[in-house]
């Protein structure tokens, strides 16, 4: 470790208690049991953080296994993968993802550019390679979230102690009983999903935007925490030929490292018919080109963190934010219903605080970014 480290790490220990996240995220967000496997994927710039992980994993008598990726080893990957690589996966990911009890996922970005002119279609290829990987580690328990680190900070506009005291605001980490703060969020949200459980259709107006979805007989997950920290959105899936008109996603967002800005899709029949951005255009057409699911929807959630009041540029921050609703493009959660086939999943926001609303079969639900009657 470098000086400069263990000063960052300083900074952001002083704002955001490295044993009290891994104590949330072990018990309430994976409930490790004794005698299961549970792998952490992270980055070494997240190290106060996985020696907690360590420590609250053995504690609960389970096995713990670090996968830590180097500094440039995703452009490593995609500079020197042969054709083998980028159209199939590695038979021991797959024997991993059969063995293993439960999975977390640390993002702790060291630089956040990696990933900057790597052609888009090698992307695309692995991430399509990788699916069954993928769909076999989905059966199990997972959850995804996030360590401060300067990479991050300068991506949502903020210092460092700054950027890790948002942290721990969006995980309620700076209230004394946590879990509390989690659980008396995800009874609000059984109460919306309450309220859109007979909804057969959603219409979300807004600058650019008008567009309508069908949710009839859909199921709405209730995303309280477990599955991402933080999290705070109720989602389903859409019907796959419903979406009609057009909507505009004036929130970056930076898939693969690639930063996608101001986005705007129209739908005719469920498909994307046409497709532009400021930013990032040639992504979001390779994006798009993925595979035969990936011009449909999987996805529609509404955003319920009112901690988190700012983008950041990291979706697992951004499509929480409270008052704002995202599509993704692409694959389906089968919880849901929702039927979509894809190796994508994109989540891409809308952000209704500003002269936007969504309607529920005609009734106002969200109005300027406040839950209407909730």
């Amino acid at each position: 470790m470098t000086a400069r480290m263990d000063d960052d790490f300083a900074l952001v220990t002083e704002m955001l208690d490295p044993r009290a996240m891994a104590d949330l995220l072990a018990g309430y967000c994976l409930e490790v049991q004794p005698g299961q496997h549970v792998v952490v994927r992270s980055g070494f710039m997240a190290t106060p953080l996985l020696l907690e992980l360590q420590r609250a994993i053995l504690e609960r008598e389970a096995w713990v296994r670090f996968d830590l990726a180097l500094p440039g080893q995703g452009r490593g990957f995609y500079e020197h993968a042969r054709d083998v690589h980028l159209d199939d996966f590695d038979d021991l990911a797959m024997a991993e993802a059969k063995g293993l009890s439960a999975v977390l996922g640390v993002q702790a970005p060291y630089e956040l550019s990696e990933l900057a002119g790597v052609d888009p279609a090698r992307i695309t290829r692995a991430a399509r390679a990788r699916r069954p990987v993928r769909e076999r580690t989905l059966k199990k328990r997972w959850c995804s979230t996030l360590w401060p680190t300067p990479a991050g900070a300068a991506l949502a506009g903020m210092d460092l102690q700054e950027y890790a005291a948002f942290v721990a605001r969006a995980m309620f980490l700076d209230v004394p009983d946590p879990v509390a703060a989690w659980r008396g969020l995800s009874e609000f949200q059984d109460r919306l999903i309450a309220r859109l459980e007979d909804v057969r259709e959603l219409r979300i107006e807004g600058d650019g935007t008008d567009l309508t979805l069908k949710v009839a007989k859909r199921t709405w997950v209730n995303s309280d925490g477990r599955r991402n920290m933080p999290s705070g959105e109720v989602f389903t899936g859409p019907h796959e030929t419903s979406a009609e008109g057009t909507i505009r996603f004036t929130i970056p967002s930076s898939p693969a490292g690639v930063l996608v800005e101001d986005v705007t899709l129209t739908f005719r029949a469920g498909e994307v018919v046409t497709a532009t951005a400021a930013r990032g255009e040639e992504y979001l057409r390779q994006a798009l080109a993925t595979d035969d699911g990936a011009r449909f929807l999987g996805e529609i959630g509404i955003g319920t963190n009112f901690g988190i009041q700012r983008p950041t540029g990291s979706i697992l921050f951004d499509e929480k934010i409270g008052g704002t609703v995202h599509l993704a493009l692409g694959r389906s959660y089968p919880e849901t219903g929702g039927r979509n086939e894809s190796a994508l999943h994109w989540d891409l926001i809308c952000d209704l605080r500003e002269r936007g609303h969504m309607t529920a079969d005609g009734v106002p639900l969200i109005i300027e970014g406040r839950f209407a009657g909730l």
